[in-house]
């Protein structure tokens, strides 16, 4: 464990009185964004077509560069769900945290999600970002202290397969958020929780997300930086939602800190 009293946050391009990092996962640290959105296209578009066909209606498949950004895109799966569907004026009910991927509930939808994203991660496998890892071993080297903050079901898995593990000293995923009865993204309460984590004030720690949900929520928390991680092309719309600065890799904060 890094000792707060010694952190060096100019280091990796960060300001004073910062003693900690909190990143979200998929499409920060992991190249797993794109993994999730193509399993929430997969299902969405299975079910739409199953719903279109049994109702005869007009099927309209999701989109990954509007949906999925607009309704989808750093939520819990249930919120995400919920969201998309009120889009398309959809209600389903809640269901049971253990309804079959057969289930037409937002939870057996959310179900449905999660196995093909478990299929996906084993047979493509996870990319890790290098210069993630690279920002990774320098903050750690600086003595700042590092949690994870996702909205993923699957955070530990990812961490434990792609020998990440080791840079995190608390993590912050579905399942603590749930046990703990913390709203998801983008209310700030997970990324709070994992400053609390940490034993650092919120303006002691900064967000790293690449979401608009994620960037929002560090906005509304009080951090001392939120940054944002744009993969996609969406460098404007991150900093109007609450992104103090946006890079589009992070060892990017290394080389301009150099």
């Amino acid at each position: 464990m890094s000792d707060p009293q010694i952190a060096r946050p100019r280091d990796v391009g960060l300001p004073e009185p910062v003693l900690a990092c909190l990143f979200d996962l998929d499409g920060v640290i992991t190249d797993t964004a794109s993994v999730h959105a193509s399993a929430w296209k997969e299902m969405f578009d299975s079910y739409l077509q199953e719903r279109a066909e049994r109702l005869g209606e007009e099927f309209v498949p999701f989109g990954i560069a509007t949906d999925y950004v607009k309704y989808v895109d750093g939520k819990r799966r249930q919120d995400g769900t919920r969201s998309f569907l009120a889009s398309r004026n959809i209600t389903l009910p809640e269901g049971e945290s253990d309804d079959s991927p057969e289930t037409e509930s937002i939870n057996g939808l959310g179900t449905r999600k999660n196995n093909l994203v478990h299929a996906k991660i084993a047979s493509e496998g996870v990319t890790v970002y290098e210069g993630s890892v690279r920002y990774l071993e320098a903050a750690q080297a600086a003595g700042l202290r590092i949690a994870v903050v996702s909205s993923s079901a699957n955070t530990a898995e990812i961490l434990k397969v792609t020998g990440l593990e080791k840079f995190v000293e608390a993590r912050v995923d579905a399942q603590h958020a749930i046990a703990n009865g913390l709203h998801g993204k983008p209310s700030p309460e997970t990324f709070v929780e994992g400053a609390r984590l940490l034993g650092v004030e919120t303006r002691q720690a900064v967000v790293f997300e690449d979401a608009i949900a994620g960037v929002e929520a560090g906005r509304d928390g009080d951090f001392g930086l939120v940054v944002g991680v744009d993969r996609v092309g969406h460098a404007a719309a991150l900093s109007q939602h609450g992104a103090d600065v946006v890079v589009t890799d992070l060892a990017q904060l290394i080389d301009n800190a150099a």
